[in-house]
């Protein structure tokens, strides 16, 4: 069984998908790029748009009545991984230990030409 998990403080899906689903205990939140709730691209460097997907995966997470404490694993999308330090600075202040699983890919192109998305999986409990 499946859940839709959306909120007005994150940017809508601009698709055929969903901000987050939820089955059983997993929620899988769908990339995120910088955009404010309203749909707006986030102006600035790497750091502001890796501040604004975050805040997006925060307000999904919420939603679920869950954190960033959830978080098992994350992929991060970036067109130049050269900018990889800058996004890391800002990614680390948002988690603890034990971090969640990542992956960082570069990639061709992201969608509305943004540099950066992120995407996340988080468990509802642990046992």
């Amino acid at each position: 069984m499946k859940k839709l998990v959306q909120t007005q403080q994150a940017p809508a899906a601009m698709g055929p998908y969903s901000q987050a689903i939820a089955a059983g205990d997993f929620l899988f939140i769908s990339g995120q790029i910088p955009l404010d709730p309203g749909g707006t691209l986030v102006a600035g460097d790497i750091r502001a748009q890796t501040e604004r997907c975050l805040k997006n995966i925060k307000a999904i997470l919420k939603e679920a009545r869950l954190d960033f404490s959830h978080v098992v694993k994350t992929t991060v999308y970036m067109t130049d991984l050269t900018q990889f330090p800058a996004m890391n600075e800002v990614y680390a202040g948002r988690f603890k230990e034990p971090f969640p699983a990542r992956a960082a890919v570069q990639v061709s192109a992201l969608p509305k030409g943004v540099s950066i998305e992120i995407e996340a999986l988080a468990v509802k409990s642990i046992k």
